[in-house]
């Protein structure tokens, strides 16, 4: 038995997230509305004499994209020996690109029986875009002549989050987005999964937050609609680095920020979502950044993780370095 991590990038839009549902009372362990259920069916091509079951490092919700996710698998070959792990990724493309599905395999590598995907990420970081509509059309009078009310490039659809608001401050966006770094109880900031009305009392709700920016973004427009899409919007590049995230966190707190950009709550009322940790403390004019502008686009793993020991004999120098330039 061999251990793989796979790098994968997938746009999110018509999977149920990543992680696989099970259907235990129809009996039922195969799942292609996910990314894990699809790269499961697809490593049976392989013919592994084990049943592939993906460890996935970060769980996505459904319409959430990924340029960088990981995952790993454990595989045995029929003969007993390692597959090329280039054999793998190439395997798993062609299955995705035949049955059509918005999924590709960056890379993969053999890595260490010790090695876990979830357990050995060092850090994750995530990317929101935002397309904040330009306060001189913003403000124009008569719904008629509103661009966001007619005009949002059909390129961009769900993957930026387009915001009309004529009265939006991204430096306010920025000053209240800035207060999130460091290490802080994100109760407030944490949803409850269906079906678990008592998650939030057993998971730990500390955690830290390396990293906020905020920065100049890009359209994904053709050369034909770009001209008209900048003329219109600014777009803006939100990262956030920490190590783990709770349950949709990422697009909650977004959700604090622009509420707070556009005027609908205060900094004060930040402070006080963030430093009285409760389901309570929420705003009800604060609504939830939608799904489909957010992007995992990094997880960092340590280089001595990826390695295998050098009394194994064997060496995996190049698939390390793929993994690292991936990872």
């Amino acid at each position: 038995m061999n251990r793989y991590l796979i790098n994968l990038s997938y746009i999110g839009t018509r999977f149920r997230g990543i992680q696989r549902k099970i259907d235990k009372s129809a009996g039922q362990f195969k799942d292609p509305h996910t990314v894990q259920g699809v790269i499961e069916e697809a490593l049976l091509k392989l013919r592994p004499v084990n049943e592939p079951l993906l460890k996935l490092s970060s769980r996505t919700d459904t319409g959430v994209h990924a340029l960088h996710n990981t995952v790993h698998v454990d595989l045995q070959r029929p003969n007993g020996k390692p597959y090329d792990s280039d054999r793998i990724t190439k395997t798993l493309n062609r299955a995705f690109e035949k049955d059509g599905q918005s999924l590709r395999i960056l890379s993969t590598v053999r890595v260490p029986a010790s090695f876990h995907a979830r357990l050995c990420a060092k850090s994750r970081t995530y990317l929101y875009r935002l397309a904040v509509l330009k306060r001189e059309y913003a403000r124009e009078s008569g719904r008629e002549q509103h661009p966001h009310a007619r005009f949002i490039p059909i390129e961009e659809h769900d993957r930026c989050y387009f915001l009309g608001h004529s009265e939006f401050d991204i430096n306010a966006f920025a000053s209240v987005a800035r207060m999130f770094e460091g290490m802080h109880d994100f109760r407030t900031f944490m949803a409850v999964a269906k079906g678990n009305p008592r998650q939030q009392e057993a998971m730990h709700s500390l955690r830290r937050i390396d990293q906020i920016t905020v920065e100049r973004g890009h359209t994904m427009t053709a050369a034909f609609n770009r001209e008209r899409t900048e003329r219109y919007y600014d777009f803006w590049d939100v990262r956030i680095r920490g190590r783990s995230f709770l349950y949709r966190q990422v697009r909650r707190m977004v959700g604090a920020w622009v509420a707070a950009a556009e005027g609908r709550i205060t900094e004060r009322d930040i402070y006080r979502m963030l430093t009285v940790p409760s389901q309570n403390s929420w705003c009800s004019n604060v609504f939830v950044a939608p799904a489909y502008a957010l992007y995992l686009c990094h997880v960092e793993y340590d280089p001595i993780d990826l390695a295998f020991p050098a009394a194994a004999g064997e060496s995996n120098d190049g698939q390390l370095s793929r993994a690292i330039a991936q990872s």
